[in-house]
């Protein structure tokens, strides 16, 4: 077996892997010449996200290709003769923390609170009549995958409303576009979990549609919501807040207009985040790589041409 590793790896995972491994040739990407291509044209197995154009080359001996994401939307369409899985649902329940966290944080002013702890200024009495509660409101999430299931069950415990939108999930209550825009007027909060193949879904009218108290939250992929517009109506005051884990530019630049935003939370796409996050990831490969040998099928195979 020749292990291309592409996934920047710590000394104790990388002495992991030649120990699960010790017949293998690993090569780690990170000790590389920059743009040295040969090693990767002779593995068998790839592990992590390489630049889309390292995969248009011909890669004959390639057996297996694990992601290290859940997400692999800039691989979409992409001819590769090895079966290629991801990470499935092992981000679900972070990210799906991360969006709760947020909606908490903007319901219960901790912005605000945290900017006067810095400052060393006590405000006290007047934030408490300006702060919410997350409990009982109705709440819309874009997709049905194992992130929005994982935020549905987590909001569950706040007695929040919770309706699911994706076209053919049974498990959904909203199924199109139309249906969406008549439920949004009356939705508190929307919370977008969608892939990058949905791109700029939700656009300037489904904002224009929700009410002004209404929170906005993102964990999906930054493509899949029209920035422009929702700045303009958070600066306008047409929407209460936004919790952003992604944006359509990453990094986000310096003097972009949602760094300053008051009403906005970036969480700097660290959604995943998780105690020994790269060792769950050396796992998952070593999980696909007994399958493989034993003619089992994949955990988490997907398809790239058709992006799911």
């Amino acid at each position: 077996m020749r292990l291309f590793v592409y996934s920047p790896l710590p000394d104790d995972l990388r002495a992991h892997l030649h120990q699960a491994l010790p017949t293998a040739t690993i090569t780690h990407a990170a000790d590389q010449p920059a743009g040295s291509l040969a090693n990767l044209q002779q593995a068998t197995v790839l592990f992590g996200n390489p630049p889309r154009e390292w995969l248009a080359q011909d890669l004959p001996n390639l057996q297996l290709w694990q992601l290290d994401s859940a997400g692999f939307d800039r691989y979409q369409g992409l001819a590769v003769a090895a079966p290629v899985a991801n990470m499935g649902d092992y981000f679900a329940w972070p990210c799906a923390e991360t969006m709760v966290a947020g909606l908490l944080a903007l319901y219960r002013a901790l912005p605000e609170l945290a900017r006067l702890q810095a400052e060393q200024r006590w405000v006290g009495a007047p934030i408490r009549a300006r702060m919410g509660l997350l409990r009982g409101k109705r709440v819309v999430i874009l997709g049905a995958g194992t992130i929005g299931q994982a935020v549905r069950q987590q909001l569950s415990g706040f007695g929040c409303a919770v309706q699911l939108l994706a076209r053919t999930d049974p498990q959904a209550q909203l199924h199109s576009r139309e249906e969406l825009l008549a439920v949004l007027p009356t939705t508190d909060i929307v919370v977008n979990c969608l892939p990058g193949s949905a791109q700029d879904f939700f656009a300037a009218d489904l904002i224009a549609a929700l009410p002004p108290h209404s929170i906005y939250a993102s964990v999906g992929r930054g493509n899949t919501t029209d920035e422009p517009a929702l700045i303009a109506a958070l600066q306008a005051g047409r929407l209460a807040g936004a919790v952003l884990d992604v944006t359509a530019t990453e990094p986000l630049p310096p003097g972009h207009p949602l760094w300053t935003l008051p009403t906005v939370l970036l969480t700097q796409h660290t959604g995943g985040g998780q105690p020994d996050e790269a060792a769950g990831k050396v796992a998952q490969l070593l999980r696909n790589l007994h399958r493989l040998q034993a003619g089992q099928p994949l955990e988490n195979q997907v398809e790239l041409k058709r992006g799911y």
